[in-house]
């Protein structure tokens, strides 16, 4: 039996939903009830009530649920142990960072790092937030950083950056040449928002909610630089981390107006699997984020 399809039924039973089970694994919904058909005729009982919505597990549905997150769990340890072991002999320390974090956040830290330790190979993926979870889970990664990070019983997350949110706009829109601006002046304004999910966009949303305001979302994307295009040709404004702006700021292409009403910030984090066994090079790393961010 294949993990993948334990881990599919997991995600199942957890979202319980075919649909967004199918979109977190990229497979179409008919992928994921063939991998549900497949296991349910190896044991030849049903293990999803598909009668209710949301769709629930039968009993033996939470007997394999129990025993496959058991597997998992023990399946990505022994990854991340072999990972670290293979880590820690070759002198290589393996990061994934959102792609706005690693390209502003991470090079100063990087460069004092490199010239204490210049036999360490250090690695950098840009990944989405999602498939960095999933990299540390797995081991595949020694760490990562993300923006908003959550809480997970299996992860020890580190506080990072608190980068400040500021107005972005278009130097032609007419909120350029402001020195600040009350939130409520957004009300109805079109925004170009990060895509439903992504934990920035729930973010800004929360602020938006506290302050009652809202705005009319034109555009979606998953990440900064395609939002700063966008902002950048005047189809809307947007709310962004000023340290991803520094050139288009320099380059007067976009301009930044801070809030009025309080300083909004966009916590970062450093994640790290509990039982991942880290090299000293990977440990002196991490304290030197922390440190320098402190």
């Amino acid at each position: 039996m294949q993990i993948e399809s334990l881990r599919i039924f997991c995600d199942l039973a957890d979202l319980r939903n075919f649909s967004k089970t199918a979109d977190k694994h990229m497979l179409s919904q008919s992928a994921v009830s063939q991998q549900l058909a497949q296991l349910e005729l190896e044991y030849k009982t049903q293990l999803i009530d598909r009668k209710k919505r949301p769709i629930e597990l039968t009993a033996a549905g939470q007997v394999l649920y129990r025993a496959a997150s058991d597997i998992i769990e023990r399946y990505e340890r022994v990854r991340s142990e072999l990972n670290a072991l293979k880590s820690t002999t070759t002198n290589r320390i393996n990061i994934a960072a959102i792609f706005s974090i690693g390209m502003h956040a991470l090079p100063v830290c990087l460069k004092k790092f490199m010239i204490n330790n210049p036999k360490v190979h250090v690695h950098i993926e840009y990944l989405d937030a999602d498939k960095i979870y999933e990299a540390v889970l797995t081991g595949e990664i020694d760490f990562g950083i993300v923006a908003v990070p959550k809480k997970d019983k299996r992860l020890e997350v580190y506080d990072f950056q608190r980068e400040p949110l500021v107005l972005v706009c278009s130097p032609a829109h007419p909120l350029a040449n402001k020195s600040e601006i009350d939130i409520h002046q957004l009300q109805f304004e079109r925004f170009i928002a990060f895509e439903q999910g992504v934990p920035t966009r729930v973010w800004i949303d929360g602020i938006f909610d506290r302050y009652n305001v809202m705005v009319r979302p034109v555009m979606g994307f998953d990440n900064i630089e395609t939002i700063k295009r966008a902002v950048e040709i005047n189809s809307g404004v947007s709310i962004l981390p000023q340290t991803a702006i520094t050139q288009e700021l320099s380059n007067n292409t976009l301009k930044a107006v801070p809030f009025s009403n309080e300083k909004f910030y966009r916590p970062t984090g450093i994640i790290i699997r509990k039982d991942k066994v880290r090299s000293r090079a990977c440990r002196y790393f991490i304290e030197l984020l922390r440190k320098d961010n402190e």
